[in-house]
């Protein structure tokens, strides 16, 4: 099996498991509790936190626990309309965002704010002047994902911070950086972010747990998504899953400096080995290390994924989120309706190798030369 899906999710390294279950049969205490088996529970928790937030680029105390990037993504988007809406009534996000910000847009349309969404190019990538032409002195809210999941754009979310200084607007920042953590250098002070979410399960950790980033001063105003218990200093009640944060922290301490540039590498070579096919066209390079998006234009991009993993390569026709439908990110791109239509999405990880590229490059030119889907 070659797989090459690291976007919807990735292989879960060794020590993310080893973590996990050593928790899970060692200190499976819960952290709230008073005794040495609550309090090790709890000093796990911490310690992973603090791993944590120092690849993040902030305190820990700046860091909260969620089940995932959905739940931080909401709950930040939630927090800052609460937090602004004595103040205006218009968010500024972009046509691309993942379905956890879009969904949230929706919602909140209904309840009478205005939503200003920033179209892509051809490439998937937004203008930085759009992003500060569309920011005005009522703005609240600027939601921008960092790295597009689709065609792996990178953002120029610090040009929201610009113009809302610039614009004397009361918005914050929220930005979902899923698919950017680990993979680029920044912080959130680098990205002039309020909120910044991410997820275990992009990075080789498990799935069921992530953080969000609350910038410290915002902390006395910040409602939670949900009422409980008090833990995560009352912001995030529930008893914390320490063996998925345990295996979070030790899959961000297992990732390498190298890998970005390592699977980077990978990316090219495959962008500069699949574009030469006769029928592959190349829709984005993508400016992100392992995104990549290309288009079979005589076929549908379900079908060629379906095809592709009859003979064990495992790619997408967008996010996983979407489930077969049409990804509402390629539509949003001014690109030919067949080359929509037939637009399969690439990505890869630190075990991604050039053979695995041969391998669908094969599998492809197959496709192409046959006009078949049939193998």
């Amino acid at each position: 099996m070659i797989y090459l899906d690291n976007a919807a999710t990735t292989p879960v390294c060794r020590p993310a498991m080893d973590a996990a279950l050593r928790v899970m049969s060692q200190g499976w205490g819960n952290p709230s509790s008073g005794y040495p088996y609550g309090k090790a529970a709890a000093r796990e928790r911490e310690e992973g936190r603090a791993v944590i937030a120092a690849a993040l680029g902030c305190e820990p105390e700046e860091l909260f626990f969620t089940s995932c990037g959905t739940e931080g993504d909401n709950w930040a988007i939630m927090a800052a309309v609460e937090l602004g809406k004595k103040h205006g009534r218009h968010i500024v996000t972009s046509a691309i965002e993942h379905s956890a910000v879009l969904e949230c847009m929706k919602l909140l349309q209904s309840q009478g704010f205005e939503v200003t969404y920033l179209k892509p190019d051809r490439e998937g990538n937004i203008d930085a002047q759009a992003i500060r032409d569309a920011v005005r002195d009522d703005t609240i809210l600027v939601s921008l994902m960092l790295v597009n999941n689709e065609v792996g754009s990178i953002l120029p979310v610090s040009a929201a911070k610009e113009a809302i200084l610039e614009r004397k607007a009361p918005a914050l920042v929220h930005v979902d950086a899923v698919q950017g953590f680990l993979k680029l250098p920044f912080t959130p002070q680098s990205l002039g972010a309020d909120f910044v979410a991410i997820s275990g399960h992009k990075v080789e950790g498990p799935k069921g747990i992530g953080a969000l980033y609350i910038r410290r001063a915002l902390l006395p105003k910040v409602k939670p998504l949900m009422v409980g218990g008090g833990q995560e200093s009352g912001l995030r009640p529930g008893t914390e899953a320490t063996h998925q944060i345990a295996a979070f922290a030790a899959a961000v301490k297992a990732w390498e400096p190298g890998f970005a540039e390592k699977i980077r590498q990978v990316k090219d070579y495959a962008a500069d080995t699949l574009s030469a096919i006769d029928g592959v066209e190349l829709i984005s390079r993508g400016s992100a290390p392992h995104i990549l998006a290309i288009s079979l234009p005589a076929f549908s991009g379900q079908s060629v994924v379906e095809a592709l993993g009859s003979q064990g390569v495992c790619v997408s026709s967008g996010s996983a989120c979407h489930r077969g439908k049409p990804s509402h990110v390629f539509q949003a791109m001014p690109l030919p309706q067949k080359v929509k239509y037939g637009a399969v999405r690439v990505s890869f990880g630190p075990q991604s190798t050039k053979e695995d590229v041969d391998e669908l490059s094969r599998l492809l030119r197959h496709i192409c030369e046959k006009k078949s889907l049939l193998f």
